[in-house]
């Protein structure tokens, strides 16, 4: 398996977990508060992920001159990513708030271009635009009123996927020189500070009245949806342009939507069967490009 295989791999992974954590998340909310769950499960992560380094004698050190590219690369890939699109459940359905947060390959295309001087070619803007018309499809189809009550959820979703995706195209510019689970504990570590600070100021958390089932898809959600996701996300990103990365992601809101569909009993159709198509059909053209040589 060469690189481009490997990452193309690490990206299905990614799309994968992503799309299962809307629905998850929208479930969590029920007896969660979003704040609290983030950064609880951050911070989870962030010591997990400090001991399996040292318990695989991966180097914790960051260099003086990273620290300042590794803070910023925690504020935008985990702080607004995930603070932002938590949030904007309190106002959005799952399945709206994941077509939102993959409008980030729009932004991430746009700024690879000036950043990175990936200049998309026909293939990849019929991706896009293949890819975010479908998108636009289970948006429509859902009759989403785009009034005061939801302006709040769309603003901090929008914001979500416009930082993360700055967040990749710079990551993809000056990557972090350092072990993948050391940047990503470091990132987690970093990222979940604001989340704490500002949660026992704007929410009330009861660990007691959290039932058991809640507990189980909380500890599925830190593994899988949190840490697994970044690990292959970050690979992904490693061993592929950013704008074909970030147009693969867009498989994720729709298995969202099928995953809302199933979990909470949000309305599967056509619409549905028919973005679908139109999403991997987007993800074929994107992947199909072949990078230049260096």
């Amino acid at each position: 398996m060469n690189q481009r295989q490997l990452g193309l791999l690490l990206l299905m992974l990614t799309a994968v977990n992503w799309g299962a954590t809307w629905p998850i998340m929208k479930f969590l909310l029920t007896e969660l508060p979003p704040l609290t769950m983030r950064a609880i499960g951050t911070a989870t992560l962030a010591v997990v992920l400090a001991a399996g380094a040292l318990a695989f004698r991966v180097r914790l050190h960051v260099p003086r001159e990273q620290r300042p590219r590794l803070m910023l690369f925690a504020l935008l890939n985990i702080t607004a990513w995930m603070a932002f699109g938590t949030l904007a459940l309190r106002w959005l359905t799952a399945s709206e708030a994941a077509i939102l947060a993959y409008t980030m390959p729009v932004w991430a295309a746009l700024f690879a271009w000036p950043i990175l001087g990936e200049k998309p070619g026909p293939r990849r803007i019929a991706g896009l635009v293949l890819g975010f018309g479908s998108i636009l499809i289970l948006f429509a189809g859902r009759g989403v009123e785009l009034g005061l009550a939801k302006l709040p959820g769309l603003l901090f979703i929008l914001a979500s996927a416009l930082l993360f995706a700055l967040g990749a195209v710079l990551s993809k510019r000056r990557p972090l020189v350092l072990h993948p689970i050391t940047a990503l504990a470091w990132q987690m570590a970093i990222g979940c500070l604001p989340m704490a600070l500002l949660a026992p100021l704007l929410e009330t958390f009861q660990p007691s009245l959290v039932s058991g089932p809640v507990w189980f898809w909380f500890g599925w959600f830190m593994i899988f949806s949190m840490g697994m996701s970044y690990l292959t996300w970050f690979g992904a990103l490693a061993r592929l342009p950013a704008s074909t990365a970030a147009i693969g992601t867009l498989l994720a809101p729709v298995l969202s939507v099928l995953g809302a569909g199933l979990i909470l009993g949000e309305p599967l159709g056509w619409r549905e069967a028919l973005a679908l198509s139109g999403t991997v059909g987007a993800v074929a053209l994107a992947v199909g490009v072949r990078d230049k040589p260096a």
